[in-house]
């Protein structure tokens, strides 16, 4: 660590990488070395997307927080380095350079985890079809886990990535993705009813699952708000904008089916369809602060709080004072 402070280790070096892969210190990376100290094979775990650290010794190194999205991970980049696309190629039945093109258009923090089940790379709008890397904290208590709604709780999508994400040897089983017309890329490679004779994915579950609950939302850190702007926005939440019908204190989603079609939201359907049953999820709201900086909603439409409560005041007509509209965002900045 002290060479590091003194600028004397190169982090750009792929010796340095492989270094503190074998140490188990690069977040997310799981690397396998021949006797000879090279490396055999290298994977990714849940906490590559799912995590990050807090940069308390530099940019990019410090303690581990997980469940926050990785609002820096450029998955598109990474995955256009590989020497052979032909994966990709086959399954999607286009050539390399649409899929760069796809990988290229999603961005930091984007990943788009539909694109192998319909193929669709881009909205009827032409931007991207990729989504924000949601947080994986605050999920005890929350029924629905992802964007879109009906995929399933927290342990329907560890099974779904670890065996149609990550490609890990395993068991998965969704009759909705045979639907050759709403997931043709899905039906035609199998991807509801995958099945390995090797399955190193099921006996994970559990206690990936567990795990997962256990961690709880972040806490805002201090100095992040206005303390006496948030209590006012508090009763604004509660109270004249209703932002408590939907999402309920403390989950600050719905207890149960917690999804709504586009139209209760103003918003396009592109992303809702995308999903079993065409609806969007209530995004819990704890530790907003953890994940503002590619945006909000699914797709980081919405660039600040501020600009996610004047498309509800407009919406919804809520006739909000911008001194209400400014003490909201102050208390959402403190969930």
């Amino acid at each position: 660590m002290e060479k590091i402070k003194k600028g004397e280790v190169n982090l750009d070096d792929p010796a340095t990488t492989l270094a503190l892969i074998k140490l188990g210190s690069v977040l997310g990376v799981k690397g396998t070395f021949n006797n000879d100290g090279s490396l055999n094979a290298v994977g990714l775990s849940c906490a590559v997307c799912h995590s990050t650290v807090d940069d308390a010794f530099a940019p990019g190194i410090g303690h581990r927080l997980d469940g926050w999205p990785n609002q820096d991970l450029n998955v598109g980049a990474i995955v256009s380095l590989a020497p052979d696309l032909s994966v990709l190629t086959s399954l999607l039945r286009v050539d390399e350079p649409t899929v760069k093109k796809v990988l290229a258009s999603w961005g930091p923090g984007k990943f788009d985890a539909e694109l192998n089940l319909d193929g669709k790379a881009f909205r009827p709008d032409g931007k991207p079809a990729a989504t924000l890397i949601p947080p994986a904290f605050g999920m005890a208590g929350v029924n629905l886990h992802t964007w879109g709604g009906g995929w399933g709780t927290v342990t329907y999508w560890n099974a779904f990535v670890g065996n149609l994400e990550l490609q890990g040897e395993g068991t998965f089983f969704d009759a909705r993705l045979n639907d050759p017309n709403k997931y043709p890329v899905a039906a035609r490679a199998g991807f509801g009813n995958k099945r390995s004779p090797n399955d190193m994915v099921t006996a994970k579950l559990a206690a990936l699952q567990f795990y997962q609950l256990a961690i709880p939302p972040p806490t805002p850190p201090a100095g992040s708000f206005d303390q006496a702007a948030a209590a006012r926005g508090e009763m604004v939440f509660k109270g004249k904008a209703n932002c408590a019908q939907c999402h309920v204190p403390p989950l600050f989603t719905e207890p149960g089916w917690n999804t709504h079609k586009p139209a209760e939201m103003e918003i396009d359907d592109f992303q809702a369809n995308r999903a079993p049953d065409n609806s969007y999820r209530t995004t819990p709201l704890r530790g907003l602060f953890a994940h503002m900086k590619r945006g909000f909603y699914h797709d980081g439409r919405f660039t600040t709080l501020l600009d996610v409560v004047n498309h509800y005041n407009s919406f919804k007509r809520l006739s909000l004072t911008e001194r209400e509209k400014k003490d909201l965002v102050e208390y959402l900045k403190s969930l």
